[in-house]
């Protein structure tokens, strides 16, 4: 009995479960990174891969809590930066900040981004991932409240198992616009207001004119 537990087992034991779910929301992220032109493993979409529905599912929320661990770090990162020293790492200068009062205000304020960053590497378990997650995901949707992506249904099911298979993408990049068709313009429209007085004047008939 599932005894209100939620979520789709999806045919394999937790650890397994756990695992799968890790790997797609890792591969969503990878998306986001550089490719090179020649590159095998390039996505055809960046931010965008293709599953069976129910995956899809199960993997956006895992992506969501990510995204949203990153964003919540993002005010700690600016406050780290700025009291960061920009000599050399070994330098005399680097050395001196090292052992002062400065490194002691960095370490204090980019400790909450450590923590960030070693939980999503928990929950994602690729470094490539959340290095990509807090340089160009989270930064993108600093101003957004939540629904990072979205989950659609594509009609084509899968060769071979006939599986139901979806789009699992972030928003914000192919997003659909809805256009409003032009108005169509009729001849009684276009006619100018010169046209429209001499049309509506009574024409003159012969025995009016010899009148």
């Amino acid at each position: 009995m599932r005894h209100r537990r939620k979520g789709r087992t999806l045919g394999r034991i937790p650890s397994h479960q756990r695992a799968l779910l890790r790997s797609l929301a890792s591969a969503l992220i990878l998306t986001e990174g550089e490719f090179e032109s020649d590159d095998k493993g390039k996505p055809k979409v960046k931010g965008r891969i293709v599953t069976t529905i129910q995956k899809a599912k199960e993997a956006r929320p895992l992506v969501e809590r990510c995204v949203t661990i990153a964003i919540r770090a993002l005010p700690q990162i600016e406050t780290a930066s700025g009291l960061e020293t920009s000599a050399e790492r070994g330098s005399e200068e680097w050395k001196k900040w090292r052992h002062g009062p400065g490194w002691q205000e960095w370490n204090r304020a980019i400790a909450p981004v450590i923590t960030a960053r070693r939980r999503t590497l928990q929950l994602l378990g690729s470094k490539q991932a959340v290095q990509i997650l807090f340089d160009e995901v989270a930064p993108r949707f600093s101003d957004r409240p939540g629904g990072y992506t979205r989950v659609l249904r594509l009609a084509k099911p899968r060769l071979g198992d006939g599986g139901i298979r979806a789009i699992l993408e972030f928003v914000g990049v192919h997003d659909r616009k809805r256009r409003k068709a032009a108005r169509p313009a009729f001849e009684s429209e276009t006619e100018t207001p010169a046209e429209e007085s001499s049309s509506s004047e009574a024409p003159v008939t012969e025995s009016a004119a010899a009148d």
